[in-house]
């Protein structure tokens, strides 16, 4: 049967701003790949991230690149071999996916032998600000169980660990450095997230010299996000964090974030899956990874001004499997 494939780039507002150690944003900007054959149209949504030298434009010219290919019927092993790891090759990689369950009838989770998918708490992000501030943000979500502090900035950092640990008495806290702190404020910032009773402290320094944290005494687990990618990146990490956020941008798709998810716990990690800020189409395929992850950052919709209809059920932080008719 003929495939044929469409690329489109899509545009949705943030709700207020998004503020990380690197920068705001106020929008966000996903490319969606979807396949046809006959009645079944399959989908895949992924975010271009900079900070792994990706654009829109280069994302969306690589998946066309593989256009005769993949209208050639290319199946999902193949694709491994055919692109890199990224953003392009998950929303391919997605879309295969959600296409070959909407034309065998058996849902992706089945096919990717879980047996049931579950409603996952999902963590819900701060943005960076001044400490007052996030306080106050953070006292507006008081009724979220798990909230993902954003910190990196230039200074202040001790005193936002203090003020959002006060407004949040029993929240669970993630620390989100975003490579943000120095060799000489480690220390200091690690002990202050486990004076205030961080549960896990994300990617505290650059990926390009986390070598630091080899032997080191950490007071609070840490959790390799820019740090790691894929498969081939994990034996690096042994010895300097505890746990790796698992992205399907960052993997280039399902295929390999089930792959890099088994390889992982086999090195003693836990697990994190996470997400860029994108629409419940690009939350949808790692929901099959949720129930095997200490922690669900799934939280892209609930960041944005308005998601995709129809879109994955949040109830509070409480996010449901997606229906059929998102994907899968």
């Amino acid at each position: 049967m003929t495939r044929s494939m469409t690329v489109a780039t899509e545009t949705f507002p943030i709700a207020g701003r998004f503020i990380i150690a690197r920068g705001a944003r106020t929008e966000a900007v996903v490319v969606v790949a979807t396949l046809r054959e006959g009645d079944a149209v399959g989908r895949g949504e992924c975010v271009p991230y900079a900070r792994y030298g990706e654009t829109v434009e280069g994302v969306v010219a690589a998946i066309e690149a593989m256009r005769p290919q993949i209208e050639a019927g290319l199946d999902r092993a193949a694709l491994q071999q055919a692109m890199p790891p990224g953003a392009a090759r998950n929303a391919i990689d997605c879309a295969l996916w959600d296409l070959d369950s909407k034309r065998s009838g058996v849902p992706a989770h089945v096919g990717a032998g879980i047996d049931r998918l579950r409603p996952a708490t999902t963590a819900y992000t701060i943005s960076l600000d001044a400490p007052a501030t996030m306080a106050e943000a953070v006292r507006k979500a008081a009724d979220r169980p798990i909230l993902k502090i954003k910190l990196g900035g230039s200074e202040g950092d001790i005193e936002r660990i203090r003020a959002v640990r006060e407004a949040a008495p029993d929240a669970t806290l993630i620390a989100d450095a975003n490579e943000g702190w120095g060799d000489a404020d480690l220390d200091a910032h690690l002990s202050a997230c486990a004076e205030a009773g961080f549960a896990l402290v994300e990617q505290p320094v650059p990926a390009a010299r986390d070598e630091r944290l080899q032997g080191m005494e950490r007071p609070v687990p840490l959790c390799a996000d820019e740090s790691v990618h894929d498969r081939g990146s994990l034996d690096r990490l042994v010895g300097l964090y505890d746990a790796v956020n698992i992205k399907l941008d960052k993997t280039g798709g399902l295929t390999e974030a089930l792959a890099m998810a088994q390889a992982a716990e086999a090195r003693g990690f836990g697990l994190m899956i996470g997400c860029m800020v994108g629409t419940s189409l690009a939350m949808a395929p790692a929901m099959l990874l949720a129930a095997r992850a200490a922690f669900v950052d799934l939280d892209g919709p609930l960041l944005l001004a308005r998601d995709r209809e129809p879109g994955l059920l949040y109830e509070g932080s409480l996010v449901h499997p997606p229906s059929p008719a998102l994907w899968g």
